[in-house]
């Protein structure tokens, strides 16, 4: 696959719609184009600012938000109570929402937004485009809130609670957005929201559809046992990843553009020594295949350190032994979308040969020729955060190991 490379000119197959498009609202705007032209597509993230000076025809600026129009202050959605569904926004004709920003009480220690469900909906369609809990969707792993950064998503102070999306998403006749709160206990108290977007007269059609899917595993260890690096046997081989964690299957045309990926690890040992391994329009062999999971997001030797770039990063690491505990790795294809005309197929191993049972969950990106409903979230209690296995474990594992080698009262460790 070639490598799409910085370019300041669209390539002459994008309508001039597009193009106008382009100058306007610059490179993440690009990112929704589809072309049989793909690699002129990336634009340098310089057109952003350098088009800020242009003169701007045909569009006009619009916002949908949670503000009290009686003028008062109580600028919020009140009272979603358990069970129940709030239209966040529905809008008819044709534009590109550019901006999302999201705020809920209670705070997530009460009411953990892997509760909340986010849904999109495109040209009116009635099945979702985009579902996801609202964390996830956003980068917040679990039912935890952290500070994260990255050029399309962001959650912000305080504590991580401001939840931010410039990502394009462009519709032609009209987009509905939708929350639902799947706590059996807990009302919404507050929900403030703005979601802005440009008004156009027309929506060019080579333009893509913005897309999103959570998934979530708890991934099986081989009959044999778990394994790594060798320790306790040869390591299998894994030539065709059938065992491996999905990421994204998406049917038709499109690119993909990014994934925040969660993992929640129960053993000590590296969980990341499972490639990336990418299958594209059928191919029965990975078409893309990594090195590594650090590999695949862009950093080295097994980190355990908070990084932020706008393409990738590590917003959350663990503080438990080893590698114990959650990690939260992201990383978007903003100068280098995976495009693909028929399918793609987004996979990595859990480890190498998918050797460790680790709790798994993701929310993939992309862009597709049309909108197309992804899978359902996986319900409430089947997604239930697994708690963090910490030094209290690891004493009852070595207690267990001390009476099945005899309990003598040396025993280090190492023993055989």
């Amino acid at each position: 696959m070639t490598t799409p490379t910085a370019s300041p000119v669209l390539p002459a197959a994008v309508s001039p719609i597009a193009a106008k498009l382009h100058r306007t609202f610059g490179s993440l705007v690009a990112l929704a184009v589809l072309s049989t032209s793909a690699p002129s597509i990336a634009q340098s993230l310089a057109t952003d600012l350098g088009s800020l000076a242009t003169i701007r025809s045909g569009v006009k600026s619009k916002r949908l938000s949670s503000y009290n129009p009686s003028g008062g202050n109580g600028d919020r959605l009140a009272g979603i109570a358990p069970g129940e569904n709030r239209v966040l926004a529905d809008i008819s004709g044709a534009g590109i929402i550019n901006h999302i920003w999201i705020t809920v009480a209670p705070p997530p220690e009460t009411l953990s937004r892997n509760d909340l469900v986010l849904r999109m909906y495109w040209d009116g369609r009635s099945e979702p485009s985009v579902e996801s809990p609202l964390g996830a969707f956003f980068g917040q792993g679990w039912n935890e809130a952290y500070n994260y950064v990255s050029l399309p998503l962001s959650a912000t102070p305080l504590k991580g609670r401001g939840l931010v999306s410039y990502f394009p998403m462009p519709f032609a006749t009209g987009a509905r957005i939708e929350i639902e709160n799947q706590s059996p206990t807990e009302t919404i108290t507050s929900f403030f929201y703005y979601i802005d977007y440009v008004e156009v007269a027309e929506l060019p059609r080579d333009l893509g559809r913005f897309h999103a899917s959570y998934n979530y595993a708890v991934t099986e260890a081989p009959a044999a046992g778990e394994n790594e690096w060798g320790v306790l046997r040869d390591p299998e081989n894994n030539l065709r990843g059938e065992h491996n964690y999905v990421i994204a299957d998406i049917k038709g045309k499109g690119h993909f553009v990014g994934v925040n990926y969660y993992i929640n690890s129960p053993s000590p040992i590296w969980y990341g020594e499972g490639d990336d391994m990418i299958f594209i329009d059928g191919d029965p062999q990975p078409t893309l295949h990594g090195t590594g999971t650090e590999d695949y997001f862009n950093t080295s030797w097994c980190p355990k350190e908070i990084v932020s770039h706008p393409y990738f990063g590590y917003a959350r690491v663990n503080g438990e032994s080893g590698w114990l505990g959650r990690t939260h790795v992201y990383r978007f294809h903003i100068n280098d979308p995976i495009y693909f005309e028929r399918s793609l197929r987004f996979t990595i191993e859990h480890v190498h040969a998918n050797g460790l049972t680790l709790e798994l969950a993701s929310v993939a990106y992309w862009y597709q020729e049309r909108a197309s409903a992804v899978k359902p979230v996986p319900a409430r209690d089947a997604r239930l955060p697994k708690p963090v296995i910490g030094v209290r474990d690891m004493l009852r594992w070595r207690d267990a190991w001390r009476r099945r080698q005899g309990n003598s009262p040396t025993l280090w460790g190492d023993e055989k």
